[in-house]
């Protein structure tokens, strides 16, 4: 992809946080941007529907066919101590999460998405050291990125390029909120904000070549050493 301006742009929970930070980002950049969420959101295009809904999915693709596809939703993690959860406290990202990444992937496979299309699936800096009193968040962040590695090799045959992120801690966002309260401890010096990632998406983008995934930090993008 060598420009964004006047592309189609999805983002699958684009109206708040992180996600909000990257629609904002592709339509300043003049991109044509749909925010799927179940929330009501103003300025954008708008599919409001259940990201877990495999044929919802199905059908904002085939309405949309985006130049690039954005995948951010997922669930907010309960934080507590592991006695104190249930298996449903620590299973909601599992259940949230990956299903969202496995659903629209699936959907990108089987649509398919034009030749020259991009994903970029967003994951988590936790699945690097761990979060135990998110339950199941940093492994289930693990798994999407799992999943969209296996998702890209089938897409190289169709000429679509996959890739993930993982954000660090990013105060100013629910989860980042809820993760600094719960451990204690800042974003450090030069944090990552909503306006700073989207603004990275957007690069990556349109980029000539994708690494796997990165780490997304208030300094930038770092591919992730394998």
């Amino acid at each position: 992809m060598t420009g964004i301006a006047g592309r189609s742009v999805v983002v699958v929970g684009g109206s708040r946080g992180l996600g909000l930070g990257v629609s904002k980002a592709a339509s300043h950049a003049g991109a044509h941007v749909t925010v799927v969420s179940r929330s009501a959101v103003t300025g954008f295009a708008h599919e409001r529907g259940d990201a877990t809904d495999e044929a919802f999915a199905d059908k904002v693709l085939f309405a949309h066919r985006p130049d690039l596809l954005v995948i951010t939703a997922g669930a907010i993690p309960v934080m507590r101590p592991l006695n104190e959860h249930t298996w449903a406290t620590f299973s909601a990202n599992w259940q949230a999460d990956v299903r969202i990444a496995f659903g629209w992937l699936r959907a990108a496979l089987r649509l398919p998405l034009a030749a020259g299309s991009r994903v970029i699936v967003f994951g988590s800096g936790a699945e690097l050291r761990g979060s135990p009193l998110s339950g199941g968040y940093a492994g289930a962040k693990a798994t999407v990125r799992l999943i969209t590695s296996y998702a890209a090799a089938d897409a190289r045959d169709l000429g679509i390029t996959m890739t993930t992120v993982l954000p660090v801690v990013t105060p100013g966002t629910v989860i980042g909120n809820a993760a600094i309260r719960a451990y204690g401890n800042s974003a450090g010096p030069s944090p990552l904000t909503p306006r700073s990632a989207g603004d990275r998406i957007v690069e990556l983008a349109t980029a000539p070549t994708l690494a796997g995934a990165y780490v997304l930090s208030g300094e930038g993008l770092t591919p992730l050493a394998k």
